[in-house]
């Protein structure tokens, strides 16, 4: 079932809340073990959260829009009382001390929190590989990645354990995941949804966004987690709509942009071949499709891999071993705490990141590198403001191939270079859709929607007709 189907046969008295979460569990208990989707459950707070759901359902009170529906949160996303690690050494027994605002709202909409997600170690990867936890396996093809670094919220859903799973994307880590398990994830504007509990990576362009079998589910989510939070001044004070008013609306008449700077050397053929059939289709539904250009596209990658791990290195300072976190037991002095926790509690993607976040914000190079980068991500936010003159939508690939080899040993350069499609919306800071569009030898690819700031619903009008359009999506089967 959906998310909108489970709540309705929840308000139907189809199924009590209690009869939900043990059948989620029975199907998590019959795949986990291929699939390593979750760090950690709830399994016994779930089931009596479950008990209380039902009672009050008897006693007549006012349920919330997610009443009955079952929800993951990838393990970056704090709750009062539970083991919230970001898939680190350096914060493996770590438990949240108050409940991020994403999760308060989804208490109040009264959603049933299984888990938690596995993810890249504080979200830094498009892989899933490097969780201090275990290794995530992509449910259409065990052998391969589920994308990262909320590939654990993708592959729960591609694997049926939960219906609707909140993930973070700082450069594409929704959206890369959810093309690559044939799933649908929405990265909202920067400012929409409130960061506060969220566990920084870098700050300007971090977003919470939900990931969901299908559009409807993605506009339902959006219904309770987007809108002000006053704990995050970063959220803009923008009117949230009801975003399942854009669902079943005709695409006919509306402007839909096409890059040239996407469709480049590296893109595979099939991927290639998928996308361009999916804008075919997007023609034939009335849409009105419009070559553009987007020049400063190719800066993308290198400016992100400058002020994301600067950013990074200043968050990540506060893992020190001295308040809370891993602390080392090798330690004759002040100084050794620091080095020895750090060292032995980052994995080697973090440590890499710190260290050029440090080397781009020193002394010597801050000019030539971070400020510089700054200027650069103004002018890709300029490209995208004058291409929104001319179009109401940008239709982009997600990735340049489907999912590849677990075993498969690529370069960190090769691995940042995966989120080329991805990067630029979120150093415009405007909000991205990816939604499945078809097979490429049995693995998934999605297509990538691209909106103005605070335009989810246009996205949702799109991805919602280009979903009906395309017909059924099959997820894979896990005996």
């Amino acid at each position: 079932m959906t998310a909108k189907e489970l709540h309705q046969s929840f308000l139907a008295g189809e199924y009590r809340a209690v009869e939900i979460v043990e059948a989620f569990f029975q199907r998590i208990e019959a795949v986990e073990s291929k699939i390593n989707s979750f760090v950690s459950l709830r399994k016994e707070k779930v089931l009596e959260e479950a008990k209380q759901l039902d009672e009050k359902k008897l006693s007549g009170k006012k349920l919330g829009s997610l009443a009955g529906v079952v929800v993951a949160l990838k393990d970056n996303m704090l709750c009062q009382g539970e083991k919230v690690t970001a898939a680190s050494k350096i914060l493996e027994n770590y438990e949240g001390i108050y409940d991020a605002t994403v999760v308060s709202k989804l208490k109040e909409a009264d959603a049933l929190i299984l888990g938690f997600t596995n993810m890249d170690e504080f979200a830094m990867g498009g892989t899933t590989k490097t969780s201090y936890h275990k290794m995530t396996a992509n449910p259409y093809d065990i052998t391969r990645v589920p994308g990262g670094s909320s590939g654990g919220a993708a592959s729960s859903i591609a694997a049926q354990q939960v219906p609707l799973a909140l993930g973070s994307d700082t450069g594409g880590s929704i959206r890369q995941p959810a093309s690559f398990c044939g799933v649908v994830g929405l990265k909202p504007s920067y400012g929409r949804v409130s960061r506060y509990g969220l566990m920084a990576f870098a700050s300007s362009l971090d977003q919470i966004g939900p990931l969901a079998k299908n559009v409807e589910d993605i506009a339902y989510a959006m219904n309770v987690i987007a809108g002000t939070d006053d704990y995050d001044a970063t959220v803009e004070e923008v009117e949230v709509p009801d975003y399942t008013s854009f669902l079943g609306k005709e695409i006919r008449g509306m402007k839909i942009g096409v890059p040239k700077e996407y469709f480049i050397e590296g893109i595979r053929a099939e991927v290639k071949e998928i996308i361009m059939k999916s804008i075919d289709t997007l023609k034939s539904l009335g849409a009105e499709i419009i070559e553009i250009s987007l020049p400063h596209t190719k800066y993308a990658v290198p400016t992100y891999y400058v002020l994301a791990p600067a950013e990074a290195s200043s968050n990540l300072a506060r893992f020190d071993g001295v308040r809370y976190g891993y602390r080392s037991e090798n330690s004759q002095n002040i100084e050794d705490l620091y080095i020895n926790s750090r060292t032995e509690g980052f994995g080697d993607e973090v440590k890499r990141r710190i260290m050029i976040g440090t080397y781009v914000l020193s002394a010597g190079f801050y000019d030539a590198y971070f400020k510089k980068a700054q200027k650069v991500r103004r002018l890709i936010q300029e490209d995208f403001i004058k291409a929104f003159e001319t179009v109401d939508v940008i239709v982009t690939p997600v990735a340049p191939s489907p999912a590849f080899q677990l075993s498969e040993q690529k370069t960190p350069i090769e691995l940042y270079l995966e989120d080329i499609f991805t990067i630029p919306a979120n150093l415009a800071g405007i909000p991205g859709l990816s939604v499945p569009a078809g097979l490429a030898g049995g693995l998934p690819v999605g297509i990538q929607f691209l909106g103005k700031a605070f335009h989810e619903g246009d996205l949702l009008q799109v991805g919602s007709a280009f979903e009906k359009a395309r017909g059924d999506w099959k997820l894979p089967i896990l005996d």
